[in-house]
C-alpha cells in the first residue's frame, strides 16, 4: 500500500522560527469559531488563529502541543505556514492551557487597556485643539 504524502510545518514568530517539522499526518488549531483539523489532502485554505493549543501530529514525535497567541494559519499544497506572536512548547496540555490564558488572554486585555488609554488622550487633544481653534 502507498505511503500517504504528509504535510510540512512551520511556525514562525515575529522575529525566529519557532519550529520546522517535515512528515506531518494532521494538524489541529483554534479559531474563534472553534477548532479545526488539516489533513495532508484538504484544500488550500487560510484561517485566523484564536489564542489556544496547536496539536500536530509526525511520525518522529507523535502528538505535539504548542500554544501559540493569536495570528494566522496558511495551508498551500502539502505546506501549512502558521505565523503567531508568541508560541510555548511543552507536553502536559494542562500547563499549556493554563500558560494561553495567563500569557496570551491577559496580554490582550493589556493590550485594550493601552488602546483605551491611547483613545482617550486622542480625544482628549482633538478637544483642546477644537477648543483652541474656536478662541
Amino acid at each position: 500500500m502507498p505511503r500517504p504524502t504528509l504535510m510540512n510545518l512551520k511556525v514562525l514568530l515575529p522575529f525566529r522560527i519557532f519550529a520546522e517539522k517535515t512528515g506531518v499526518s494532521r494538524i489541529v488549531a483554534e479559531t474563534r469559531e472553534g477548532s479545526f483539523g488539516l489533513l495532508p489532502r484538504r484544500l488550500d485554505c487560510v484561517a485566523a488563529l484564536a489564542p489556544g493549543i496547536l496539536i500536530y501530529e509526525n511520525e518522529a514525535e507523535g502528538e505535539v502541543y504548542v500554544a501559540v497567541d493569536e495570528g494566522v494559519l496558511i495551508k498551500t499544497g502539502l505546506d501549512v505556514l502558521v505565523s503567531v506572536r508568541n508560541a510555548i512548547a511543552g507536553t502536559d496540555l494542562g500547563q499549556l492551557r493554563e500558560a494561553v490564558e495567563r500569557e496570551f488572554l491577559n496580554l490582550d486585555e493589556r493590550e485594550q487597556a493601552v488602546r483605551s488609554v491611547l483613545a482617550k488622550m486622542e480625544s482628549g487633544f482633538i478637544l483642546r485643539l477644537a477648543e483652541l481653534h474656536h478662541e
